[in-house]
C-alpha cells in the first residue's frame, strides 16, 4: 500500500527490536566510556586544587 507524504510509517515489530537494541547499546557505551571519562575528569580537578591549594615550605 503506497504511503501519503508527512504521514509517518508504522513501526514494525523489527523496527521496534533495532530501536530497543540500539538503546540498549547506548546504555552499554554510557556505563563503560562515559563514566570512567567523568570520573578521570574529576580525580585531575580534585588533584589540581590539591596541588594549588596546599601551602608552601615553611623556613
Amino acid at each position: 500500500m503506497r504511503q501519503l507524504k508527512g504521514k509517518p510509517k508504522k513501526e514494525t515489530s523489527r523496527d521496534k527490536k533495532e530501536r530497543k537494541q540500539t538503546m540498549q547499546e547506548a546504555r552499554r557505551q554510557v556505563a563503560t566510556v562515559v563514566l570512567p571519562t567523568v570520573a578521570l575528569l574529576v580525580l585531575l580537578i580534585v588533584v589540581f586544587v590539591y596541588v594549588a591549594t596546599r601551602p608552601g615550605e615553611v623556613e
